[in-house]
């Protein structure tokens, strides 16, 4: 069975425990920033920074509120950017966790078109042209020890196990949020390995909260017509 996890972000307070666990894991360097104004920091992702906890002020019905939300990468079920790769060495879905994952080979790929077909602006690109992201931290996972960022998080905003689990823990915070807030959601549940529970409208958080296919124009089915046009020609031609 795939690996889910599923964040909640009525229970996140920003600590930030999980963007610093998944630095630490990893290896990765801090990137240097300027004072911005704001609590949210680095202001993106990068290649050297995986997780990171975007932080709005917004108002809603008159009140100010503080909306958390620790972007990653979803790990989508069928990922526009393994697709829109077409080279298993470079981009392949372990088959026991659902974890997307890239390798050094991605160098040798179309690194815009890569990040253009995710529909969550997830890729960077490092100087040397490969692509990096998180990996769901494949190497704890597979030795049965938990992502670097829920073992860290205080909450219990960040959870992780079996993808059945995480959907049934997702629909019983999402009741209890509801009670509260009845635009509370889980966004595209079906479609990604990483499940957000938010009480408000999901564009308040952050504008790739959800996968968008107006903006992207991005499918399975567009991203295989996509890999398939090099060939366009060759069948015309013999038909």
């Amino acid at each position: 069975m795939s690996k889910s996890f599923f964040i909640d972000t009525t229970l996140c307070t920003a600590c930030r425990a999980c963007q610093v666990a998944c630095k630490e894991w990893h290896d990765l360097p801090a990137d240097k920033t300027v004072n911005s104004g704001s609590y949210q920091n680095p202001p993106d992702l990068s290649f050297d920074t995986y997780k990171l906890v975007r932080m709005k002020d917004v108002i809603i019905d008159g009140k100010v509120r503080w909306l958390f939300f620790p972007d990653q990468c979803r790990h989508c079920i069928e990922p526009p950017c393994l697709e829109t790769a077409g080279d298993p060495r470079a981009i392949y879905k372990d088959p026991q966790t659902g974890a997307v994952i890239y390798t050094a080979r991605t160098r040798e790929l179309d690194a815009d078109e890569i990040i253009e077909s995710c529909p969550y602006n997830i890729p960077r690109k490092g100087p040397d042209g490969i692509l990096a992201k998180c990996d769901m931290c494949i190497d704890r996972v597979q030795n049965g020890l938990l992502p670097a960022c829920v073992k860290t998080c205080p909450t219990g905003a960040m959870n992780f196990g079996e993808r059945e689990e995480m959907l049934s823990l997702a629909q019983e915070h999402l009741a209890t949020a509801k009670k509260k807030f009845p635009k509370a959601s889980l966004l595209d549940p079906d479609d990604v390995s990483v499940i957000y529970l938010v009480d408000f409208d999901p564009e308040l958080y952050y504008e790739h909260a959800v996968a968008s296919a107006r903006s992207y124009g991005i499918t399975r089915q567009a991203a295989l017509k996509k890999m398939l046009r090099p060939f366009s020609g060759i069948v015309s031609s013999l038909g």
